[in-house]
């Protein structure tokens, strides 16, 4: 049993022993001895109801951890998600924690502090960005680098860098010794602090111990929260205490009471006991009740040991509580006049209050004095006393650290009271009260200036009934959460701003709706953000606003490119461009032209794209946007490595590489050193492919992207299929087929079900094959890949002639070859073609076409081809390399775009692309078109393992 009355860490004990709790205990203890002792993460999540001593589990365990060692490690920092509706709320009070800010910072100096603590733990090479973006979760502005300026517009990137960043600090600061990350009332944070902290549990290496805390409902919001970090990760469920333990606790809480000689009064023991049923925060409560119905009466002096009279007459005539209700009626009984209205005042305000906010909603409907004076005494020294007095009786807690200067901010001890308060107001006078206290937050700078500051405004206003004014309240929040890459909270703040804003203020709706479609494109709610464009263009056409027409017409026609309506894609390009020309506005044009070329290369019109992209990279040299620049490099090497111009090819991804690495654009050097891979790879220099695909990998893991992680994968998979690997290959594949059907990426999965089907025939393995490429030949279907088709059909051609399904079917492998070639003649994809001309012309060689003189012939016939096309492809480029080997390599999907409504311009698409990572992704309008050009039948190829 420990009995402490000071503030260490995390808790505030007074007189509570802790009791019990030994299996909880243990748990904690096993997590250190993994971290301590072998340098591991691991992660231990507490889950119990209020009160049941979640927080003070944790504090004693550092505490006696830090006693046994006689050192202060681990270094704790705790965050909690309580009283704030921030995104990153949590993240913000574990840093300021962790760096040692306190209430009233003058703001240059918390930048200074926080410069110099993380230059101490990463050095001065990366502090610049370091700040940047923790300074985003701590609501602290730092000024831009280069890589952050690169990525500015991109929420996507924005999000990627931001968390590979966070991860990163933290395994750096562990490496100096070990440090407890403590997250606590998880249940209340937001959902994008929860994937944040997901990530991280995923991620996290070094000497790391993370401790959650939250109540039992945490299982609804995250109902998968147990596997994350999967084997590292421990779940605690806190029961009530025990009857020995709580009797032990109860005893010492009334210790006091007790004068020597004489035994503990039975009847308080009992009554606490069956009112707190196990839950030691209630018996805590039940103790302070006693006081305030004046059953223990205080008599020790200030400073001295206490000492409690007991008057078991005043218990046998008190009400004492049934519910947890009926004490918190009983506490608020014993309020003062003026308490129970500052309570009030501070209840309208939220869980967090602050008492220059009470000051307005105090002097409500006065009149000024003659001569306003700071001598005399005002009604913040009467609040400052008041709270002063509550909090010594539980009531509200002064928090360290203000988030409004100038003002204390302070937080009710218990929400069940302030929501109990907060009923007893009428509607009208909160009303007024919302109205006045959204006034006085309008004027503090730092409420203007942050995403929780103006969604707090947003909601006071809206409290208020002042709809127009709360609309764009919330239009602010959301342009906040979205510079910040909180997507989700930019969701519901535009929402709910356009709706309240209606019709009025059009310029800034349009704007909104903007940021709002490109929020729900980067959410994947493609049906909400196209109708988000429309209205955009609808109000644009009404006011003769032509380059906003432009974007709204090239953000709905990017749409309809990544989700497969390649014509509708291209009729509304062609009028973003048209408008954009009208409007002389360059940048628009410039980025049409260059969606146009991509759109091109979609359809298969190699020679057309190469003229957009051309046209669209001397644009873009002209307005001297290095990472559009480095875009159409990138883009230009991908249509000439289709087309089988390696030498250009590797030149323009050499181009782009450079200045991707030196503005910083991490997910853009994922992909331009993956599409190198890919150069090598198609020359069939696989020796040189594989060193670029796993740098690729490597970077892609440093910025956390699971879907490019798992692509690559899926590249670095079939590299080493091809360099005669296999089984290394295979167990490749199967991790990325895991994640990408986790993901959700159909068309990555086909991918990596291909390459595994190809890998399992280089084995011999049939039968897995077979089963591989069904599911591909599937998917490519149902995502309406045309190239990926025709690849996917000449592997299942080649399974078929191998004997897949039996000798009776070989022949059918004919008209799956031939299927094929008719693709990629239709999309002049040569490489492709020569690929299966080769692969079609071996199977006619074989034994059964002997004698079928026709069959020898067409053989002859596409083997010439091939060898012409592989011949033409390398004089005069790379003469003397080997021809490309077959089967082709898998290319990754387009990611989601966004722009700025002026410029409609793409960083998501510049940072990766044409399309990501290369892969050729044709896609049509429905599987009907297959069977019209003749390339597959209309029912499916391949189902249930038969051709």
């Amino acid at each position: 049993m420990v009995k402490d009355n000071v503030t260490f860490g995390l808790v505030s004990v007074a007189r509570a022993p802790f009791v019990g709790r030994q299996r909880e205990m243990a748990s904690l203890d096993a997590a250190l001895e993994a971290v301590e002792g072998r340098g591991e993460t691991r992660v231990v999540t507490l889950l119990g109801s209020q009160g049941l001593g979640k927080s003070r589990l944790v504090h004693e365990f550092v505490v006696r951890h830090r006693a046994e060692k006689n050192t202060l490690t681990p270094r704790l920092y705790r965050g909690s998600a309580r009283d704030t509706d921030a995104a990153y709320g949590i993240f913000a009070r574990l840093l300021r924690m962790r760096f040692g800010l306190v209430e009233g910072m003058d703001p240059q100096d918390v930048r200074a502090t926080v410069r110099d603590q993380v230059s101490k733990v990463v050095g001065d090479r990366k502090v610049g960005d370091v700040v940047y973006f923790l300074g985003q979760l701590l609501d602290v502005p730092f000024e831009e680098s280069p890589l952050t300026r690169a990525i500015a517009d991109d929420a996507v990137q924005g999000r990627l860098l931001r968390r590979a960043v966070v991860r990163s600090f933290f395994e750096s600061d562990a490496a100096h010794s070990p440090i407890c990350l403590v997250f606590d009332d998880l249940h209340a944070a937001h959902a994008d602090s929860l994937t944040l902290l997901r990530y991280l549990l995923e991620s996290l290496s070094g000497p790391i111990l993370v401790v959650c805390a939250a109540r039992p409902e945490l299982s609804s919001i995250a109902d998968d929260w147990s596997r994350a970090g999967e084997r590292r990760h421990t779940i605690v469920d806190l029961e009530p205490l025990l009857e020995p333990d709580a009797q032990a606790l109860i005893a010492a809480l009334l210790a006091p009471a007790v004068k020597e000689g004489a035994a503990l009064p039975e009847a308080l023991v009992d009554n606490a006991l069956t009112f707190a049923a196990g839950n030691p925060m209630l018996l805590e409560q039940m103790v302070r009740l006693y006081h305030d119905r004046g059953v223990l009466v205080e008599e020790s002096a200030p400073g001295e040991e206490p000492r409690w009279s007991v008057h078991l007459d005043k218990l046998e005539r008190a009400e004492l509580p049934l519910t947890i209700e009926d004490a918190i009626h009983a506490r608020l009984a014993s309020l003062s006049t003026f308490e129970r209205r500052v309570l009030e005042l501070a209840a309208t305000m939220g869980s967090v209050f602050w008492t220059g906010g009470l000051v307005p909603l105090l002097r409500a409907g006065n009149e000024a004095p003659e001569l306003w004076t700071t001598a005399a005494p005002t009604e913040l020294d009467r609040v400052h006393a008041t709270l002063t007095e509550l909090a010594q009786r539980d009531f509200v807690l002064k928090l360290p650290d203000s988030s409004m200067p100038g003002s204390d901010e302070y937080a009710f001890k218990h929400n069940k009271e302030r929501e109990m308060i907060k009923s007893r107001t009428t509607p009208t006078a909160q009303r007024r009260y919302h109205a006045i206290f959204a006034d006085w937050l309008d004027h503090q700078g730092h409420a203007r200036s942050s995403e929780e500051g103006l969604a707090t405004l947003a909601e006071h206003r809206e409290r208020a009934g002042d709809a127009p004014r709360a609309g764009l309240a919330y239009l602010e929040a959301g342009d906040a959460a979205r510079a910040s890459y909180a997507a989700q909270t930019a969701c519901g703040h535009y929402e709910r701003g356009l709706e309240l804003l209606g019709d009025s203020v059009t310029g800034r709706r349009i704007d909104a709706l903007h940021n709002y479609g490109d929020v729900l494109l980067s959410s994947g709610r493609i049906d909400d953000a196209l109708a988000s464009f429309r209205e955009m263009l609808t109000l644009a056409f009404r006011l003769d606003l032509r380059s906003k027409g432009g974007a709204a017409h090239n953000r709905i026609g990017r749409l309809y490119r990544e989700t497969g309506s390649l014509e509708e894609a291209g009729h509304h390009l062609e009028a973003a461009l048209t408008l954009f020309q009208a409007a002389n506005d360059e940048r628009g044009v410039a980025s049409s032209v260059d969606d146009i070329g991509k759109l091109e290369w979609l359809k298969g019109d190699y020679r057309a794209a190469l003229a957009s992209l051309r046209d669209g990279l001397a644009r873009r040299r002209r307005l001297g946007d290095r990472r559009s620049i480095a875009l159409s490099f990138n883009n230009l090497g991908i249509v000439l490595l289709e087309t089988g111009e390696f030498a250009q090819a590797i030149e323009s991804f050499e181009q782009s590489l450079v200045i991707r690495r030196e503005i910083g654009d991490l997910p853009g050097v994922v992909a331009t050193l993956n599409n190198l891979g890919m150069v090598f790879q198609d020359r069939g220099e696989c020796a040189r492919a594989l060193p670029l695909f796993e740098e690729s990998l490597e970077v892609a893991k440093q910025i956390g992207d699971q879907n490019r992680i798992a692509l690559v994968m899926v590249n670095v998979g079939d590299c080493l299929h091809r360099s005669g690997q296999s089984e290394r290959a295979i167990s490749v594949l199967k991790q990325a087929e895991e994640q990408l059907d986790e993901l959700g990426d159909k068309l990555g999965l086909a991918d990596a079900l291909r390459a595994m089907g190809e890998a399992y025939l280089a084995n011999g393995d049939l039968v897995k094959a077979r089963d591989c490429i069904g599911r591909c030949v599937d998917l490519f279907a149902t995502v309406r890949s045309k190239v990926q088709l025709g690849i996917a059909l000449r592997t299942l051609g080649e399974i078929t002639a191998a004997g897949g399904w039996g000798a009776s079917h070989t022949r059918g492998a004919r008209e799956y070859f031939a299927r094929s070639a008719a693709i990629f003649s239709q999309t002049g994809n040569e490489i492709e073609l020569a690929r299966t001309y080769r692969s079609f012309s071996r199977f006619l060689r074989r034994d059964e076409y002997k004698d079928d003189a026709p069959a020898l012939a067409e053989a002859a016939r596409m083997e010439r081809e091939a060898g012409a096309i592989f011949e033409r492809l390398m004089v005069g480029q790379d003469r003397g390399q080997p021809a490309p080997a077959p089967p082709a390599p898998p290319r990754l999907p387009r990611p989601k775009s966004r722009e700025s409504p002026e410029t409609a311009e793409s960083p998501a698409e510049q940072a990766s692309g044409l399309g990501n990572i290369r892969r050729s992704t044709a896609m049509f309008g429905s599987l009907s078109w297959f069977s019209q050009v003749g390339c597959i039948r209309a029912e499916p190829l391949f189902y249930g393992g038969k051709a």
